[in-house]
Protein backbone atom coordinates (compact mmCIF):
# COMPACT_ATOMS: atom_id res chain seq x y z
CA UNK A 1 0.00 0.00 0.00
CA UNK A 2 1.42 3.36 -1.04
CA UNK A 3 1.08 6.20 1.46
CA UNK A 4 0.41 9.77 0.36
CA UNK A 5 3.12 12.01 1.86
CA UNK A 6 1.75 15.09 0.08
CA UNK A 7 -1.51 15.37 2.00
CA UNK A 8 -2.11 18.50 4.05
CA UNK A 9 -1.68 18.03 7.83
CA UNK A 10 -1.90 20.40 10.75
CA UNK A 11 1.47 21.52 12.23
CA UNK A 12 2.51 19.36 15.18
CA UNK A 13 3.65 20.64 18.55
CA UNK A 14 7.22 19.31 18.58
CA UNK A 15 7.36 19.28 22.38
CA UNK A 16 5.00 16.29 22.42
CA UNK A 17 7.66 14.17 20.72
CA UNK A 18 10.41 15.08 23.22
CA UNK A 19 10.53 13.09 26.50
CA UNK A 20 10.04 15.05 29.71
CA UNK A 21 13.44 13.99 31.04
CA UNK A 22 15.37 14.93 27.89
CA UNK A 23 18.55 17.08 28.41
CA UNK A 24 17.22 19.72 26.00
CA UNK A 25 14.47 20.57 28.51
CA UNK A 26 17.05 21.14 31.26
CA UNK A 27 19.04 23.37 28.87
CA UNK A 28 15.94 25.39 28.01
CA UNK A 29 15.00 25.73 31.69
CA UNK A 30 18.44 27.11 32.62
CA UNK A 31 18.79 29.40 29.60
CA UNK A 32 15.29 30.86 29.87
CA UNK A 33 16.15 32.32 33.29
CA UNK A 34 19.31 34.14 32.14
CA UNK A 35 19.53 37.89 31.65
CA UNK A 36 20.35 38.65 27.99
CA UNK A 37 20.42 42.46 28.31
CA UNK A 38 24.14 42.76 27.49
CA UNK A 39 23.82 40.32 24.60
CA UNK A 40 20.91 42.27 23.11
CA UNK A 41 23.02 45.46 23.27
CA UNK A 42 25.44 43.87 20.79
CA UNK A 43 22.75 44.33 18.15
CA UNK A 44 22.29 47.92 17.05
CA UNK A 45 18.73 47.61 15.76
CA UNK A 46 15.60 46.39 17.48
CA UNK A 47 14.34 44.31 14.58
CA UNK A 48 16.22 41.04 14.22
CA UNK A 49 15.57 37.99 12.13
CA UNK A 50 16.88 35.73 14.93
CA UNK A 51 16.47 36.13 18.68
CA UNK A 52 19.94 36.24 20.33
CA UNK A 53 18.83 34.05 23.24
CA UNK A 54 17.63 31.41 20.78
CA UNK A 55 20.96 31.42 18.94
CA UNK A 56 22.72 31.06 22.30
CA UNK A 57 20.62 28.02 23.24
CA UNK A 58 21.20 26.49 19.81
CA UNK A 59 24.98 26.86 20.16
CA UNK A 60 25.14 25.41 23.69
CA UNK A 61 22.90 22.48 22.73
CA UNK A 62 25.09 21.89 19.70
CA UNK A 63 28.12 21.64 21.98
CA UNK A 64 26.19 19.28 24.27
CA UNK A 65 25.77 17.03 21.23
CA UNK A 66 29.47 17.30 20.23
CA UNK A 67 28.69 19.55 17.27
CA UNK A 68 31.31 22.33 17.22
CA UNK A 69 31.07 23.30 13.55
CA UNK A 70 28.51 25.93 12.56
CA UNK A 71 27.69 23.88 9.46
CA UNK A 72 26.91 20.82 11.57
CA UNK A 73 24.66 22.88 13.85
CA UNK A 74 22.87 24.36 10.83
CA UNK A 75 22.23 20.86 9.47
CA UNK A 76 20.97 19.70 12.89
CA UNK A 77 18.51 22.63 13.00
CA UNK A 78 16.97 21.30 9.77
CA UNK A 79 16.76 17.64 10.81
CA UNK A 80 16.90 17.26 14.62
CA UNK A 81 13.57 17.61 16.45
CA UNK A 82 15.25 18.98 19.62
CA UNK A 83 16.95 21.78 17.71
CA UNK A 84 13.65 22.57 15.98
CA UNK A 85 11.91 22.74 19.36
CA UNK A 86 14.54 25.21 20.66
CA UNK A 87 14.01 27.39 17.56
CA UNK A 88 10.35 27.70 18.59
CA UNK A 89 9.12 28.60 15.13
CA UNK A 90 12.04 30.87 14.20
CA UNK A 91 13.77 30.29 10.84
CA UNK A 92 16.82 28.03 10.68
CA UNK A 93 20.00 30.14 11.04
CA UNK A 94 22.67 29.49 8.43
CA UNK A 95 26.25 28.63 9.37
CA UNK A 96 27.46 32.18 8.68
CA UNK A 97 24.97 33.62 11.19
CA UNK A 98 26.00 31.07 13.82
CA UNK A 99 29.72 31.67 13.25
CA UNK A 100 29.33 35.46 13.35
CA UNK A 101 27.22 35.18 16.51
CA UNK A 102 29.86 33.06 18.29
CA UNK A 103 32.95 34.92 17.11
CA UNK A 104 31.64 38.50 17.29
CA UNK A 105 28.55 38.94 19.43
CA UNK A 106 29.31 36.44 22.21
CA UNK A 107 32.93 37.40 22.88
CA UNK A 108 32.23 40.29 25.25
CA UNK A 109 29.24 38.71 27.07
CA UNK A 110 29.96 34.96 27.23
CA UNK A 111 31.74 35.14 30.60
CA UNK A 112 28.77 37.00 32.10
CA UNK A 113 26.33 34.37 30.80
CA UNK A 114 28.56 31.56 32.12
CA UNK A 115 28.76 33.04 35.61
CA UNK A 116 25.00 33.60 35.60
CA UNK A 117 24.68 29.82 35.28
CA UNK A 118 27.17 29.41 38.15
CA UNK A 119 25.08 31.80 40.25
CA UNK A 120 22.02 29.72 39.41
CA UNK A 121 23.82 26.58 40.59
CA UNK A 122 24.72 28.38 43.82
CA UNK A 123 21.05 29.29 44.36
CA UNK A 124 20.19 25.60 43.92
CA UNK A 125 22.78 24.81 46.67
CA UNK A 126 24.78 22.79 44.16
CA UNK A 127 27.92 24.84 44.80
CA UNK A 128 28.89 26.65 48.01
CA UNK A 129 32.16 28.42 47.08
CA UNK A 130 33.99 26.24 49.59
CA UNK A 131 36.41 23.89 47.79
CA UNK A 132 37.81 24.68 44.36
CA UNK A 133 39.89 22.07 42.56
CA UNK A 134 42.27 23.73 40.10
CA UNK A 135 44.07 22.17 37.17
CA UNK A 136 45.18 23.03 33.66
CA UNK A 137 45.69 21.35 30.33
CA UNK A 138 47.15 22.30 26.96
CA UNK A 139 44.74 22.39 24.03
CA UNK A 140 46.09 22.69 20.50
CA UNK A 141 45.42 25.92 18.63
CA UNK A 142 43.97 26.11 15.14
CA UNK A 143 47.37 26.92 13.68
CA UNK A 144 50.02 25.36 11.48
CA UNK A 145 52.48 23.29 13.53
CA UNK A 146 55.46 24.57 11.52
CA UNK A 147 54.79 28.34 11.45
CA UNK A 148 56.78 29.00 14.61
CA UNK A 149 58.74 32.12 15.53
CA UNK A 150 61.21 31.79 18.42
CA UNK A 151 62.18 34.84 20.47
CA UNK A 152 65.92 34.08 20.43
CA UNK A 153 65.96 33.62 16.64
CA UNK A 154 63.86 36.74 16.03
CA UNK A 155 66.09 38.88 18.25
CA UNK A 156 69.23 37.52 16.60
CA UNK A 157 67.94 38.07 13.05
CA UNK A 158 66.66 41.55 13.91
CA UNK A 159 70.09 42.54 15.21
CA UNK A 160 71.76 41.22 12.05
CA UNK A 161 69.30 43.09 9.84
CA UNK A 162 69.93 46.36 11.67
CA UNK A 163 73.71 45.99 11.24
CA UNK A 164 73.36 45.27 7.49
CA UNK A 165 70.86 48.11 7.11
CA UNK A 166 73.31 50.56 8.73
CA UNK A 167 76.02 49.61 6.22
CA UNK A 168 73.65 50.15 3.28
CA UNK A 169 72.28 53.38 4.76
CA UNK A 170 75.78 54.86 5.10
CA UNK A 171 76.28 54.37 1.33
CA UNK A 172 72.86 55.84 0.51
CA UNK A 173 73.47 58.88 2.72
CA UNK A 174 76.61 59.69 0.74
CA UNK A 175 75.17 58.81 -2.66
CA UNK A 176 72.09 61.06 -2.39
CA UNK A 177 73.37 63.70 0.02
CA UNK A 178 70.96 62.69 2.79
CA UNK A 179 71.73 63.79 6.32
CA UNK A 180 73.53 61.11 8.34
CA UNK A 181 71.64 59.11 11.00
CA UNK A 182 68.41 59.46 9.00
CA UNK A 183 66.16 56.48 9.77
CA UNK A 184 65.52 53.82 7.15
CA UNK A 185 61.81 54.72 6.87
CA UNK A 186 62.55 58.39 6.16
CA UNK A 187 65.31 57.48 3.68
CA UNK A 188 62.84 55.29 1.81
CA UNK A 189 60.31 58.13 1.65
CA UNK A 190 62.96 60.55 0.34
CA UNK A 191 64.09 58.12 -2.38
CA UNK A 192 60.51 57.41 -3.47
CA UNK A 193 59.86 61.18 -3.65
CA UNK A 194 62.99 61.61 -5.81
CA UNK A 195 61.78 58.81 -8.10
CA UNK A 196 58.49 60.65 -8.58
CA UNK A 197 60.21 63.97 -9.31
CA UNK A 198 62.61 62.45 -11.86
CA UNK A 199 59.86 60.38 -13.48
CA UNK A 200 61.62 57.08 -12.80
CA UNK A 201 60.15 54.18 -14.74
CA UNK A 202 60.39 50.94 -12.80
CA UNK A 203 61.46 47.92 -14.85
CA UNK A 204 61.17 44.23 -13.97
CA UNK A 205 62.03 40.89 -15.53
CA UNK A 206 64.91 39.36 -17.43
CA UNK A 207 66.92 41.57 -19.75
CA UNK A 208 65.86 44.74 -17.97
CA UNK A 209 68.54 46.84 -16.28
CA UNK A 210 67.42 48.65 -13.16
CA UNK A 211 68.70 52.09 -12.33
CA UNK A 212 70.70 52.62 -9.12
CA UNK A 213 67.77 54.52 -7.61
CA UNK A 214 65.38 51.63 -8.23
CA UNK A 215 67.88 49.19 -6.76
CA UNK A 216 68.29 51.32 -3.61
CA UNK A 217 64.51 51.69 -3.20
CA UNK A 218 64.08 47.92 -3.53
CA UNK A 219 66.82 47.11 -1.01
CA UNK A 220 65.52 49.61 1.56
CA UNK A 221 61.93 48.38 1.09
CA UNK A 222 63.02 44.78 1.68
CA UNK A 223 65.05 45.57 4.81
CA UNK A 224 62.34 47.86 6.20
CA UNK A 225 59.69 45.18 5.68
CA UNK A 226 61.74 42.50 7.44
CA UNK A 227 62.64 44.78 10.36
CA UNK A 228 58.97 45.72 10.83
CA UNK A 229 57.99 42.05 10.66
CA UNK A 230 60.45 40.94 13.36
CA UNK A 231 59.57 43.95 15.52
CA UNK A 232 55.87 43.06 15.25
CA UNK A 233 56.58 39.44 16.22
CA UNK A 234 58.59 40.47 19.29
CA UNK A 235 55.96 43.01 20.36
CA UNK A 236 53.16 40.46 19.97
CA UNK A 237 55.24 37.87 21.81
CA UNK A 238 55.47 39.93 25.02
CA UNK A 239 56.98 37.76 27.76
CA UNK A 240 56.58 34.55 25.75
CA UNK A 241 59.36 32.59 24.08
CA UNK A 242 57.47 31.81 20.88
CA UNK A 243 54.39 32.54 18.77
CA UNK A 244 52.68 31.01 15.77
CA UNK A 245 52.38 33.00 12.56
CA UNK A 246 48.84 31.75 11.89
CA UNK A 247 47.58 32.38 15.45
CA UNK A 248 49.81 34.93 17.12
CA UNK A 249 48.11 34.50 20.52
CA UNK A 250 49.15 30.84 20.64
CA UNK A 251 52.41 29.66 22.22
CA UNK A 252 54.38 26.55 21.29
CA UNK A 253 54.03 24.02 24.10
CA UNK A 254 54.78 20.38 24.77
CA UNK A 255 51.54 18.38 24.74
CA UNK A 256 50.45 14.87 25.59
CA UNK A 257 48.83 14.44 22.17
CA UNK A 258 52.08 13.92 20.29
CA UNK A 259 51.30 12.42 16.87
CA UNK A 260 54.93 11.77 15.92
CA UNK A 261 56.00 10.58 19.42
CA UNK A 262 59.10 12.76 19.32
CA UNK A 263 58.30 15.48 21.85
CA UNK A 264 57.30 17.95 19.15
CA UNK A 265 56.17 21.38 20.35
CA UNK A 266 52.79 22.53 19.00
CA UNK A 267 50.94 25.85 19.16
CA UNK A 268 48.31 25.87 21.88
CA UNK A 269 46.73 27.50 24.91
CA UNK A 270 47.06 26.67 28.58
CA UNK A 271 43.44 26.25 29.71
CA UNK A 272 42.82 26.51 33.46
CA UNK A 273 39.58 25.41 35.08
CA UNK A 274 38.24 25.37 38.62
CA UNK A 275 35.78 22.65 39.64
CA UNK A 276 33.46 22.44 42.62
CA UNK A 277 30.91 19.66 43.19
CA UNK A 278 31.82 18.28 39.73
CA UNK A 279 30.80 21.55 37.98
CA UNK A 280 33.24 23.79 36.12
CA UNK A 281 32.97 27.05 38.04
CA UNK A 282 35.88 29.03 36.56
CA UNK A 283 37.75 29.27 33.27
CA UNK A 284 40.97 30.97 32.21
CA UNK A 285 42.94 30.87 28.97
CA UNK A 286 46.66 31.63 29.21
CA UNK A 287 49.61 31.75 26.83
CA UNK A 288 52.03 30.83 29.62
CA UNK A 289 53.25 27.24 29.38
CA UNK A 290 53.67 26.92 33.14
CA UNK A 291 50.74 26.51 35.55
CA UNK A 292 52.54 28.21 38.43
CA UNK A 293 52.20 31.69 36.89
CA UNK A 294 48.46 31.38 36.21
CA UNK A 295 46.98 30.68 39.65
CA UNK A 296 46.72 34.23 41.03
CA UNK A 297 45.29 35.65 37.78
CA UNK A 298 42.84 32.76 37.54
CA UNK A 299 41.52 33.14 41.09
CA UNK A 300 41.30 36.93 40.70
CA UNK A 301 39.18 36.43 37.59
CA UNK A 302 36.74 34.18 39.46
CA UNK A 303 36.54 36.63 42.38
CA UNK A 304 35.85 39.56 40.05
CA UNK A 305 33.12 37.69 38.21
CA UNK A 306 31.34 36.12 41.19
CA UNK A 307 32.28 38.39 44.08
CA UNK A 308 33.08 35.24 46.04
CA UNK A 309 36.29 33.72 47.45
CA UNK A 310 36.73 30.00 47.87
CA UNK A 311 37.76 28.87 51.34
CA UNK A 312 40.04 26.06 50.19
CA UNK A 313 42.19 25.93 47.05
CA UNK A 314 43.32 22.43 46.06
CA UNK A 315 45.99 22.07 43.38
CA UNK A 316 48.87 19.81 42.37
CA UNK A 317 52.59 20.45 42.68
CA UNK A 318 52.70 22.45 39.44
CA UNK A 319 51.19 25.42 41.29
CA UNK A 320 53.61 25.53 44.23
CA UNK A 321 55.49 28.79 44.68
CA UNK A 322 56.06 31.31 47.42
CA UNK A 323 54.07 33.89 45.47
CA UNK A 324 51.01 31.62 45.27
CA UNK A 325 51.24 30.71 48.95
CA UNK A 326 51.50 34.41 49.85
CA UNK A 327 48.51 35.27 47.64
CA UNK A 328 46.30 32.61 49.27
CA UNK A 329 47.30 33.69 52.75
CA UNK A 330 46.61 37.37 52.04
CA UNK A 331 43.15 36.44 50.72
CA UNK A 332 42.31 34.28 53.73
CA UNK A 333 42.27 31.06 51.69
CA UNK A 334 43.68 27.73 52.85
CA UNK A 335 46.27 26.16 50.53
CA UNK A 336 46.05 22.45 49.79
CA UNK A 337 48.92 22.43 47.30
CA UNK A 338 51.06 19.33 47.00
CA UNK A 339 54.76 20.25 47.47
CA UNK A 340 56.95 19.70 44.43
CA UNK A 341 59.18 17.33 46.43
CA UNK A 342 56.28 15.38 47.96
CA UNK A 343 56.70 12.13 46.03
CA UNK A 344 60.49 12.01 46.25
CA UNK A 345 60.41 12.94 49.94
CA UNK A 346 58.67 9.65 50.71
CA UNK A 347 61.58 7.57 49.36
CA UNK A 348 64.14 6.01 51.67
CA UNK A 349 67.02 7.58 49.76
CA UNK A 350 65.64 11.08 50.34
CA UNK A 351 64.94 10.51 54.02
CA UNK A 352 68.41 9.05 54.65
CA UNK A 353 70.23 11.85 52.81
CA UNK A 354 71.51 13.77 55.84
CA UNK A 355 73.24 16.32 53.63
CA UNK A 356 70.04 17.81 52.23
CA UNK A 357 68.95 21.14 53.67
CA UNK A 358 65.50 19.72 54.47
CA UNK A 359 67.08 17.05 56.69
CA UNK A 360 69.48 19.39 58.51
CA UNK A 361 68.69 20.69 61.99
CA UNK A 362 67.68 24.34 62.04
CA UNK A 363 68.22 26.29 65.26
CA UNK A 364 65.57 28.98 65.12
CA UNK A 365 66.99 31.00 68.04
CA UNK A 366 70.52 31.17 66.66
CA UNK A 367 69.31 31.23 63.03
CA UNK A 368 71.80 28.56 61.93
CA UNK A 369 71.68 25.21 60.16
CA UNK A 370 73.73 22.39 61.68
CA UNK A 371 75.24 19.71 59.41
CA UNK A 372 76.04 16.10 60.27
CA UNK A 373 79.56 17.09 61.44
CA UNK A 374 78.02 19.64 63.87
CA UNK A 375 79.33 22.55 61.83
CA UNK A 376 77.10 25.60 61.81
CA UNK A 377 75.94 27.22 58.59
CA UNK A 378 75.52 30.82 59.70
CA UNK A 379 73.50 33.56 58.07
CA UNK A 380 75.65 35.66 55.75
CA UNK A 381 73.48 37.75 53.49
CA UNK A 382 70.09 38.12 51.78
CA UNK A 383 69.54 38.51 48.05
CA UNK A 384 66.36 39.16 46.11
CA UNK A 385 64.95 37.61 42.96
CA UNK A 386 61.94 38.77 41.01
CA UNK A 387 59.34 36.46 39.47
CA UNK A 388 57.72 36.98 36.07
CA UNK A 389 54.79 38.81 37.68
CA UNK A 390 57.07 41.11 39.71
CA UNK A 391 56.84 39.32 43.08
CA UNK A 392 60.09 39.64 45.07
CA UNK A 393 61.49 36.49 46.71
CA UNK A 394 64.00 37.04 49.50
CA UNK A 395 66.53 34.23 49.86
CA UNK A 396 68.92 33.95 52.78
CA UNK A 397 72.48 32.68 52.37
CA UNK A 398 73.90 30.36 55.05
CA UNK A 399 77.56 29.35 54.98
CA UNK A 400 80.06 27.40 57.07
CA UNK A 401 83.41 28.90 58.02
CA UNK A 402 85.41 26.13 56.32
CA UNK A 403 84.93 22.55 55.17
CA UNK A 404 88.53 21.95 54.07
CA UNK A 405 89.24 19.03 56.43
CA UNK A 406 85.71 17.61 56.62
CA UNK A 407 85.66 13.82 55.94
CA UNK A 408 82.12 14.04 54.47
CA UNK A 409 82.84 16.89 52.10
CA UNK A 410 82.71 14.75 48.94
CA UNK A 411 79.29 13.43 49.97
CA UNK A 412 78.02 16.82 51.10
CA UNK A 413 78.71 18.94 47.98
CA UNK A 414 80.71 18.87 44.76
CA UNK A 415 81.66 22.52 44.48
CA UNK A 416 85.29 23.72 44.53
CA UNK A 417 84.43 26.19 47.28
CA UNK A 418 86.01 25.65 50.68
CA UNK A 419 82.69 25.94 52.52
CA UNK A 420 79.15 24.62 52.21
CA UNK A 421 76.52 27.19 51.26
CA UNK A 422 72.71 27.13 51.35
CA UNK A 423 70.34 29.55 49.65
CA UNK A 424 66.95 29.25 51.30
CA UNK A 425 63.71 31.20 51.59
CA UNK A 426 62.52 30.56 55.14
CA UNK A 427 59.08 31.95 54.26
CA UNK A 428 58.69 29.41 51.45
CA UNK A 429 59.88 26.57 53.69
CA UNK A 430 57.27 27.55 56.29
CA UNK A 431 54.50 27.75 53.67
CA UNK A 432 55.49 24.35 52.26
CA UNK A 433 55.47 22.80 55.73
CA UNK A 434 51.96 24.12 56.42
CA UNK A 435 50.64 22.97 53.04
CA UNK A 436 52.16 19.51 53.59
CA UNK A 437 50.43 19.38 56.97
CA UNK A 438 47.14 20.32 55.31
CA UNK A 439 47.23 17.71 52.54
CA UNK A 440 48.30 14.87 54.82
CA UNK A 441 45.44 15.42 57.28
CA UNK A 442 42.17 13.50 57.04
CA UNK A 443 40.41 16.36 55.28
CA UNK A 444 43.41 17.00 53.02
CA UNK A 445 43.55 13.39 51.85
CA UNK A 446 39.85 13.47 50.98
CA UNK A 447 40.25 16.73 49.06
CA UNK A 448 43.28 15.41 47.15
CA UNK A 449 41.36 12.30 46.12
CA UNK A 450 38.46 14.46 44.96
CA UNK A 451 40.81 16.72 43.01
CA UNK A 452 41.92 13.72 40.95
CA UNK A 453 38.31 12.65 40.42
CA UNK A 454 36.64 15.97 39.78
CA UNK A 455 38.96 18.35 37.93
CA UNK A 456 41.03 15.73 36.10
CA UNK A 457 37.80 13.87 35.40
CA UNK A 458 36.33 17.05 33.86
CA UNK A 459 39.26 17.32 31.44
CA UNK A 460 38.89 13.61 30.68
CA UNK A 461 35.23 14.06 29.75
CA UNK A 462 35.96 17.13 27.60
CA UNK A 463 38.84 15.52 25.72
CA UNK A 464 37.56 11.95 25.47
CA UNK A 465 33.76 12.00 25.63
CA UNK A 466 33.30 15.42 24.03
CA UNK A 467 36.20 14.72 21.66
CA UNK A 468 37.42 18.29 22.01
CA UNK A 469 41.20 18.34 21.58
CA UNK A 470 41.76 21.23 19.17
CA UNK A 471 40.23 24.68 18.86
CA UNK A 472 38.35 25.55 15.68
CA UNK A 473 38.81 29.30 16.04
CA UNK A 474 41.89 31.54 16.19
CA UNK A 475 42.86 34.21 18.69
CA UNK A 476 42.67 34.18 22.47
CA UNK A 477 39.23 35.79 22.72
CA UNK A 478 37.61 33.46 20.22
CA UNK A 479 39.19 30.31 21.66
CA UNK A 480 38.20 31.31 25.19
CA UNK A 481 34.62 31.89 23.98
CA UNK A 482 34.60 28.42 22.48
CA UNK A 483 35.79 26.87 25.74
CA UNK A 484 33.13 28.79 27.69
CA UNK A 485 30.55 27.10 25.46
CA UNK A 486 32.17 23.73 26.17
CA UNK A 487 32.01 24.45 29.92
CA UNK A 488 28.35 25.50 29.72
CA UNK A 489 27.50 22.30 27.85
CA UNK A 490 29.46 20.29 30.45
CA UNK A 491 27.74 21.95 33.45
CA UNK A 492 24.20 21.64 32.07
CA UNK A 493 24.78 18.01 31.16
CA UNK A 494 26.25 17.40 34.62
CA UNK A 495 23.21 18.99 36.28
CA UNK A 496 20.91 16.86 34.13
CA UNK A 497 22.74 13.63 35.05
CA UNK A 498 22.89 14.46 38.76
CA UNK A 499 19.15 15.22 38.75
CA UNK A 500 18.40 12.01 36.88
CA UNK A 501 20.54 9.92 39.27
CA UNK A 502 19.31 11.71 42.42
CA UNK A 503 22.80 13.03 43.25
CA UNK A 504 22.00 16.69 43.80
CA UNK A 505 23.89 18.52 46.59
CA UNK A 506 26.58 15.82 46.51
CA UNK A 507 29.82 17.78 46.97
CA UNK A 508 32.61 15.26 47.59
CA UNK A 509 33.20 11.61 46.87
CA UNK A 510 33.87 9.48 49.91
CA UNK A 511 37.14 7.55 50.15
CA UNK A 512 36.48 3.85 49.71
CA UNK A 513 38.24 1.52 52.11
CA UNK A 514 40.64 -0.94 50.50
Amino acid sequence: MNRNFNQVVLPLNLGIKIPKDDPVRKLNEICENLDYTELNKEYGRRWRKFTPSTLFKILVYGYMNRKYSSREIEEACKRDICFMWLLNGEPVPDHTTLARFQNEKLISVISGLFYQVIKRLAEMKEIKYENIFVDGTKIEANANKYTFVWRSVAEKNLEKLKIKAEDILSEIWQRYGIKEQTAIEKCLILLQRQAELTGLKYVYGRGKRKTQLQKDIGILSEYNKKIEQYTTYLTKMGDRKSISKTDQDATFMRMKEDYMKNGQLKPGYNIQIGVESEYITGIGSFSDRSDVNTLTKFLDKIKNQTGKKYKNVIADSGYESEENYEYLKSNGQTAYIKPANYEISKTRKYKNNIYRAENMFYDKKKDVFVCVENKELKYVNTFKTKTQSGYIVKKRIYRTETCANCPDRSNCYNSNKQCRELQISLKFMNYRHNSLKNITGEKGIKLRVNRSIQVEGAFGVIKQDFGFRRFLTRGKQKTETQFYLIALAFDIEKLYNRTLNDRLKHELFEIKAA
